[in-house]
This record gives structure tokens, C-alpha cells and sequence, in this order.
């Protein structure tokens, strides 16, 4: 019993309830975030709306369309024609009982999505993610992109920006089949600029803490007004979703997105990329550094053990950071966007909740009709100070046996889930580098090919979580992650993305923080414990994967 404790993330008065506990609030839930939702009322929250999650998923919806008007030279433009598209809609209403439409017009001038959604930052709920370019990807197959029909193509989107809920799906039950259907719902192929934006949590079958309530075991969101950064132009859009089953009729529906397009801003300033400098009050970390050395050693004689089947398990750390002035989660996230090459930036932030936020290099899978994506990454470095030093911690890298054996569980997992599913796989590369500015992994693509669209839910709950957020075998790691760490992980290295009609993507939600303005932030990171790993060093890895967080504030504390 002694040793097992001493194993534990023991801060005594930072604990947490475990599986087949009460489900209460983690007492070590940071008292800065328990005036979250007082706080939150700085914001304005855009009209309600309804949870798809409580409609029938067998019963499909009315009408799914989209509707492009003549491309128009400014955002001020187009929010006026969108505007007075809906005032002739309210009056003209389509003769189905439930449907979502989405209208959109294009705009002849490139805005950027993240200064969009930061001159809209009193509204909420609010979601923006970012795809990783697919320029440099491996790609077995020849698979046509269909546009809505309206010259508006979806391989030319960059960057998402949403405010507001036509229809979110949330639940305090873990994403089920049912789920994923009731999404799917609103969703169709000849409209694949329609998309449900959200995450998952790591474990949902975890106890949830006081920060991550607000979004459930899951939460996902069509936005009522969408700003589209493409190639080199933008396009506006809203999007309106009514059922009458669910209590939420046509006009109740028009008449919420006009009180929601009353509140958008026409106004788009450009975003300085930088977070005002400011001093960091406390920087704490849950566990300990004393307590970490003692889960990891704890960890590696499970594994060491000759009846243990356990051979990695990822444990994470937690770190809170109480600065002397606010910080703006989406003036964080744009100076994550310079980080951001061969990565994904999302933000996710529903009503009465702080903004889950992040820069991850790391695919869950990406698919477009039958193809599928999926991606190995584990391994860690720190990239070089010359071209030279670079080269060499590369190569250490890539010769190292411990990195090796801890990048190929996560290849080999990935291939065999990968291969239940579909029917035929590739591995290609078998073995690379992904550098990053900071950071440099191990990295393997595998692509494969579906034998039904309708499998996607299965590939999303087949893959995650994958042995390099949570360990392997899943279910031994999953629960010494339970008993060991004494704090909620929430959406950390859960799935993050969204769904389409004929496309669906998804990231890993690592490299990410729960921020609140004005409050400080929560930010998150991990790394694999296998035999031969080192508790100092993998402490030294969790803070080079947060420095991307910690590098534009000023993080030291102030005199008195």
C-alpha cells in the first residue's frame, strides 16, 4: 500500500476521484478557475439553440442545402447581403418541419479567419481550427473532391473561424454510435462546407472536473456565423438549423441568427501575433517534480515486471500559470499560429466555459470518401542551435534503440487497428523525421482505403487513444493513467476536429491549454514511459513541449 501511494501524483491537498468514485469535482480543480463562470459573463453569449444529440438519428432531416450569393468585395459586404438574405428568408420559410441551410458569400480580398473571430470576441460559444498544409503528404490514391456546386471548393479552405450554435451535440455520456449518427444527420456530401467542429475527451469515463463541465463528454458545434479563410480569397457564411421534434421551429431558428448577426462585428482588424508581455505570478505543476520522479519509477517497474503485460504508458503533467494581466486565449492561439508549420491550431470554447485551445503536430486521421490518413508520431528532441547540431540530434534520433522501441508500438498499433477496418493499408514513410521549430519526432504516415463510408466511427473509436497519448496494451495503460494522475485531463489528447459529409478530420489534442481570459491557463503535456526511460529527462521533455506556451509571456515573478 506505501509503495503504491508513493507512486502516485501525491501533492496531498491536490487530489483527485478515480474511477467508481462519486462524481465530484477534482479537489485539486484550480481555485482560478472556480470563478470561470462568474468571469465568463464578460462575454455575450449568442442565442440558444438545440442539441442534436436529442433528435431521433434514424430519422433524417428535411433538407440540407447551401446557398451562394454573388462574391462581393468586403467582409462589411457581405455581412450586409447575408443580412438582408435572411430578413427575405424569415418572411419565406422552405416547407420542411426540420433542415439546415447554410448561406455563404464570397469575398474578393484574403482576411484571416484568427482576426475574424477576435474581432468577434464577445460571443460564444466560439471554435476555430486550422489544417495542416497536405502538400508534403504520401497519397496512394486518386480520390476526386466534390464542391457544393457553387465554385466554392473545400480542398481550398485554410483556416475555419465559427460564433454561435446553428445545432451542438453534447453529452455527458461517452460519443457513442447514436452520437456520431445524430451529427451525420445534418451533414451530406453535397454540401461539404457544412461541418460539426468539437472534441472529445481523453477518458470519458473519467470523473469530469469543475473547468472541463461545460463541455461534456463530448462537444461539437455547426457554427451560426462562419468565417472561411481560402487560398486567396474569404467567404462569410451563417447557417440556420431547425427541427420541429426538438422544439426548435424555423422561426425560432431565423430569429436566433438574426440576433446573433446583429452582435458580429463588420470591423476586422489585423492581429498583432504576440501576447502583451506580462509577469507570471506562480507556475505550478500538478504533479510535482518530486512526485513525477516517484509515479515514473513506479511505472517502469509495472513494466519491468516479468507478469506485467504493460510496455509504455504516457503520463501527463499539468501546469498552471496565474499572470498579472489578462491574457487573451485567441492572442495565445495567434502566436501559436507562428509555430504552427506541420501543425493543426484549434480553439474551442462553448457557452459559460474557458477556451480550449491549441498546436498540435499530431493526426488522428483524416478521411475523404473511402481514403484514410493516419499518422505515427512519437520520439522526442529538441531541434539544434546550427544546421549541424541539428543534423546530429536528428540522427541520434533516429539511432536511438529506446526512441525506436517507443515509435514502433505506436506504428504497428496504428497499422493493425488500421487494417481491421480497411482493405488494403500502406506504410509510407516507415521511419522519418517531422520537425518542428521547437521540436523534432519520429514520425510514420499510413494511408488505407475504406470498405464503407459508415465506418468512420469505427476508425474514430478504434484509434483512440492511440498508444502515444495513452501507452499500450490500451487498457492497462488507461488505467494506471487513472490511479496515477491527479488531475482531469478534459480534451487533453483527446480527438479534436470536426465532421463533413464526405470528409472528416481529426488531431490529437496535445501541445494545448484551458485558458480564460483574464484568469490564467491550464497547459498541458505528456510523454511515454517505456524500460529505459529516465524521470528527469522525461520531466525535461514536458517542459521543452510547453515552452511554445511559455515562450511569449514573460514567466518569472515579480518582486514585491
Amino acid at each position: 500500500m506505501a509503495a503504491a501511494a508513493a507512486g502516485r501524483f501525491m501533492d496531498l491537498d491536490l487530489r483527485k476521484g478515480h474511477l467508481g468514485s462519486s462524481p465530484h469535482p477534482t479537489s485539486h480543480s484550480l481555485h482560478v478557475f472556480h470563478q470561470v463562470v462568474k468571469r465568463a459573463q464578460r462575454y455575450e453569449s449568442c442565442s440558444l439553440s438545440m442539441n442534436g444529440c436529442q433528435g431521433d438519428p434514424k430519422i433524417p432531416i428535411g433538407t440540407i442545402q447551401t446557398r451562394t450569393f454573388p462574391g462581393v468585395s468586403t467582409h462589411s459586404l457581405a455581412l450586409d447581403t447575408l443580412s438582408s438574405a435572411i430578413s427575405h428568408l424569415k418572411s419565406d420559410p422552405p416547407p420542411f418541419t426540420s433542415g439546415i441551410l447554410r448561406l455563404q458569400v464570397p469575398i474578393q480580398q484574403k482576411i484571416e479567419a484568427i482576426d475574424w473571430l477576435h474581432a468577434q470576441q464577445e460571443l460564444l460559444p466560439r471554435c476555430f481550427f486550422s489544417s495542416r498544409s497536405q502538400s508534403s503528404s504520401f497519397d496512394p490514391f486518386i480520390d476526386s473532391v466534390n464542391g457544393d456546386g457553387n465554385g466554392l471548393e473545400d480542398h481550398d479552405l485554410v483556416r475555419v473561424a465559427g460564433i454561435g450554435a446553428a445545432v451542438f451535440f453534447r453529452h455527458i455520456h461517452p460519443f457513442s454510435l447514436d452520437d456520431w449518427k445524430s451529427i451525420k444527420r445534418f451533414l451530406s456530401k453535397k454540401c461539404p462546407l457544412i461541418r460539426a467542429y468539437g472534441a472529445i475527451r481523453f477518458d470519458p469515463r473519467a470523473n469530469v472536473s469543475s473547468e472541463w463541465r461545460a463541455f461534456g463528454s463530448f462537444y461539437f458545434v455547426v457554427p451560426q456565423v462562419e468565417f472561411n479563410e481560402l487560398e486567396g480569397s474569404s467567404v462569410l457564411a451563417t447557417t440556420i438549423a431547425w427541427d420541429n421534434a426538438l422544439s426548435w421551429t424555423w422561426e425560432k431558428a431565423i430569429g436566433a441568427l438574426q440576433a446573433t448577426m446583429c452582435q458580429v462585428s463588420s470591423i476586422v482588424g489585423k492581429l498583432r501575433k504576440e501576447v502583451c508581455k506580462t509577469f507570471v505570478l506562480s507556475n505550478s505543476h500538478v504533479p510535482s517534480k518530486a512526485s513525477w520522479n516517484l509515479a515514473v519509477n513506479r511505472a517502469l517497474q509495472i513494466i519491468g515486471r516479468a507478469d506485467s503485460p504493460l510496455i509504455k504508458v504516457v503520463l501527463a503533467r499539468s501546469s498552471r500559470v496565474v499572470t498579472t494581466s489578462h491574457i487573451d486565449p485567441i492572442a495565445w492561439l495567434a502566436c501559436l499560429q507562428v509555430e504552427g508549420q506541420n501543425a493543426y491550431q484549434f480553439f474551442l470554447q462553448p457557452p459559460d466555459a474557458p477556451a480550449f485551445i491549441g498546436n498540435t503536430p499530431e493526426q488522428l486521421f483524416h478521411r475523404k470518401r473511402l481514403c484514410i490518413h493516419s499518422e505515427a508520431l512519437a520520439g522526442t528532441r529538441a531541434r539544434g542551435g546550427s544546421k549541424a547540431q541539428d543534423l546530429q540530434i536528428e540522427l541520434d534520433l533516429l539511432s536511438s534503440p529506446k526512441e525506436d522501441f517507443e515509435f514502433s508500438i505506436v506504428r504497428e498499433s496504428i497499422q493493425r487497428k488500421l487494417e481491421a477496418i480497411c482493405s488494403t493499408v500502406w506504410v509510407e514513410p516507415k521511419k522519418a523525421i517531422r520537425k518542428l521549430p521547437r521540436i523534432q519526432h519520429l514520425y510514420a504516415q499510413l494511408s488505407g482505403r475504406l470498405r464503407s463510408e459508415d465506418d468512420e466511427f469505427d476508425i474514430l473509436s478504434s484509434l483512440h487513444p492511440t498508444p502515444a497519448v495513452c501507452g499500450f496494451p490500451r487498457e492497462e495503460a488507461r488505467l494506471l493513467i487513472a490511479e496515477t494522475e491527479m488531475f482531469d485531463r478534459g480534451m487533453f489528447a483527446g480527438p479534436v476536429g470536426w465532421f463533413g459529409g464526405g470528409e472528416t478530420e481529426f488531431a490529437v489534442g496535445i501541445r494545448s491549454a484551458l485558458v480564460e481570459k483574464g484568469l490564467g491557463g491550464l497547459i498541458y503535456a505528456g510523454t511515454g514511459i517505456v524500460r529505459g526511460s529516465n524521470s528527469s529527462l522525461e520531466w525535461e521533455e514536458l517542459e521543452l513541449k510547453i515552452s511554445q506556451f511559455t515562450k511569449p509571456i514573460k514567466v518569472e515573478v515579480p518582486l514585491s
